[in-house]
């Protein structure tokens, strides 16, 4: 049997880190869930990373991440600003979750937009093979398929979008939707986190682009082009081997014993507007005020990952967070007891798996997310059965993880009801709900989507 050609992923930021000096330096792969669901596929069939390494100015020399190669592409210091920063994080991002905040429209933000792409698309035409598979992810490349379609006409190139689309009445708003489109349409499979996402591009690539067909299947420029749903998820069989390391085990009895034994909700969230802090803790703290919770039975822990600190609405969201979190300690804390345990940094996934086997609840309230990973990761960790998960209505999991107890994260009356329920719930319950959570993650993990939209891509 013929094997599969070598895959050519092009993502904003590489599966690895630079560490060392000199002769000396090297590659180091990185955590995270994209990662994770593509190094497997890498290792069967070969093929090379393109990405950015995170700083201005010339590339590391490419090298190797255990199977992966990695090739970095440059970014200068106004690119940094303005593509990054700029077009990418204060014009797509807001947009794309549905204008939580409003989105700036910057024209000199769109050319290093472009050039960025080209740099990109460039990269992974020289990287790839004739009639090679080429696989680019997500809202900072949106063009890079078309431009790497002129370059290499004869390659497969499948695009995957890891945050929502927006439905046509936002995504009209882009002053460069036609363009952002035709970038698109340049692959031959796009995927989605939800259908919901799937149906709102067909829509508008229709309207602005001139595309024809069925909410599966395009047709532009004599091209047909795959529209598909297919949610991304997590690596289970990893997160049940950290959740059951006798290490992670007393890590999580120790966070136990601090808390005084108390129900412990938990809040793992990027430092980011669209994640809901602020409407979760008011939540809590009128709960608190109303005397429906109380410090001697609970306490909320939130761990806030920094977060693209120099755009300016994130410094905003972080200072009301940390201010809420200040009046509602100066209100209800009391000596060796604090109502709300607030971390802003990143943890490892071994620490985090030990707060996830702590966490009676798991609050993930998104105002709007494409998919959410965390609601997933507490799930498989949870392997007594117990636990509760709180879980948007706005996350793409919530499509799947049906047995959540879903709720409108803007309703905090509503919010407020949810969590009393979650913290009340009889241990028979949380048993039933957690059993089909679990069977729902370990069903659907994060490799069966990486081999599913690649054999798609492979037809």
């Amino acid at each position: 049997m013929k094997s599969p050609p070598r895959l050519v992923v092009v993502a904003n930021r590489l599966p690895a880190s630079r560490v060392g000096e000199g002769a000396g330096a090297r590659w180091e792969r990185s955590p995270g869930g994209l990662v994770s669901a593509v190094a497997p596929v890498m290792e069967e069939r070969g093929g090379v990373w393109i990405g950015w390494d995170g700083g201005a100015g010339p590339a590391p020399r490419p090298g190797r991440a255990g199977p992966i190669e990695v090739r970095a592409v440059a970014l200068s210091r106004g690119e940094v600003d303005r593509y990054y920063h700029g077009f990418c994080n204060t014009t797509l991002w807001p947009l794309y979750h549905d204008a939580i905040v409003n989105p700036e429209f910057h024209r000199a933000w769109w050319d290093p937009y472009i050039a960025v792409n080209q740099r990109f698309a460039a990269a992974a035409a020289r990287a790839s093979r004739r009639k090679g598979v080429i696989w680019v992810h997500d809202y900072q490349l949106q063009l890079v398929p078309r431009m790497i379609r002129e370059r290499k006409p004869s390659s497969r190139i499948g695009f995957f979008l890891h945050i929502p689309f927006p439905p046509d009445e936002l995504f009209a708003w882009l002053p460069w939707r036609s363009a952002i489109l035709r970038g698109l349409l340049g692959a031959d499979v796009i995927g989605f986190q939800t259908q919901a996402s799937a149906e709102n591009f067909v829509r508008v690539a229709k309207r602005y682009a001139g595309a024809e067909g069925t909410e599966r299947e395009l047709t532009i420029d004599r091209r047909s082009v795959r529209v598909m749903a297919c949610p991304i998820s997590i690596p289970s069989a990893e997160f049940e081997k950290i959740a059951a390391s006798p290490s992670v085990r007393r890590k999580s009895a120790e966070i136990k014993q601090q808390l005084a034994g108390r129900k412990l909700l938990l809040g793992v969230d990027r430092l980011d507007y669209t994640k809901g802090i602020p409407l979760r803790l008011a939540a809590f703290h009128e709960l608190l005020q109303d005397r429906k919770l109380s410090v001697n039975e609970c306490v909320m822990v939130q761990i806030a990952v920094p977060s693209r600190e120099s755009v300016p609405g994130y410094e905003e969201t972080r200072r009301e967070v940390e201010g809420m979190v200040g009046r509602i300690n100066g209100e209800f804390s009391m000596p060796g007891k604090v109502a709300v345990h607030y971390f802003r940094r990143s943890l490892s996934r071994e620490e985090l798996v030990a707060y996830y086997l702590a966490a009676d609840v798991m609050l993930v309230t998104p105002l709007r997310d494409g998919m959410n990973l965390v609601a997933k990761e507490y799930v498989m960790c949870r392997d007594d059965g117990t636990g509760v998960l709180v879980l948007s209505e706005f996350a793409g999991a919530a499509r799947e993880l049906r047995r959540a107890l879903l709720v409108n994260p803007r309703d905090v009356e509503t919010l407020k009801k949810t969590i009393v329920q979650a913290v009340r719930m009889p241990e028979e319950e949380q048993r039933m709900r957690m059993a089909m959570l679990r069977s729902n993650v370990r069903r659907h993990d994060v490799h069966d989507w990486s081999r599913g939209f690649l054999e798609v891509l492979d037809e």
